[in-house]
């Protein structure tokens, strides 16, 4: 796809989505897909590669997030994979610190080789496990907002968000239509980490895509012994 095809179709889909994006910021986006697409031949990236879907499905679902962003200092996206929703929301928000977290290097090495190129001064990336990188001082609720747009249950993906919160932030929690059995089941675990139930906003990302973002608000601190290790979060939900 050439960027000038690029940028008509991205305009269309941000309008329906109510955002305004410059063309300089366009240009970002354009370069990024490229540069994943690409690398997606080499490594395992996204199965998304229609040049359309992947503005729907990746650039226009991840900034569904961003109006609940506009005042934050400092967001973690925690399991940041190819770098969604992390890059879309620092693209857009170039005054807001952005740390990316994944426990699978070379996803993290892609981002890392593509912003070398696209320049953006506002990312950190770092390779950890979300339950490790919690228990360092610097990182421990240190964050306005921790997003994930993770598979797992929101009882297991909860323990690993909440640490990294400060009091009164939020975790952000991208979810699909199905979320109401999950947050039924969550919900001693975000009373145990901390957390307080905000509201749900649904989103329809064009035509494509219904998104619910879970918002969640920290009230109390999260106890030391959370996030637990050993991956029990996965294999032992709170309940």
């Amino acid at each position: 796809m050439e960027k000038e095809e690029f940028k008509k179709i991205f305009i269309e889909e941000a309008k329906k989505n109510n955002l305004k994006i410059g063309n300089e910021k366009i240009s970002l986006f354009y370069e990024y897909m490229v540069n994943i697409l690409d690398w997606n031949n080499k490594i395992n990236l996204t199965a998304i590669t229609d040049e359309k879907m992947f503005i729907v499905k990746h650039f226009m679902d991840s900034l569904t997030v961003e109006a609940c962003i506009k005042d934050a200092n400092k967001v973690i996206d925690i399991g940041t994979g190819a770098g969604f929703p992390g890059i879309p929301l620092a693209i857009i928000n170039e005054n807001t610190e952005f740390t990316l977290i994944d426990c699978i290097n070379k996803k993290l090495n892609v981002i890392r080789d593509i912003n070398s190129k696209i320049g953006l001064k506002n990312v950190e990336i770092i390779h950890s496990r979300a339950e490790d990188l919690a228990n360092k001082i610097e990182y421990r609720e240190k964050y306005d907002i921790a997003t994930t747009r993770a598979v797992s249950n929101l009882s297991t993906i909860i323990e690993y968000m909440l640490p990294y919160v400060k009091m009164n932030g939020y975790a952000i929690c991208m979810k699909g239509p199905n979320y109401k059995d999950e947050l039924e089941k969550a919900e001693k675990a975000i009373e145990i980490l901390g957390g307080e139930l905000e509201e749900v906003k649904r989103i329809n990302v064009g035509n494509e895509l219904e998104r619910n973002l879970v918002i969640i608000r920290k009230v109390k601190h999260t106890p030391q012994k959370y996030p637990r290790g050993q991956g029990k979060p996965l294999k032992e939900p709170i309940k």
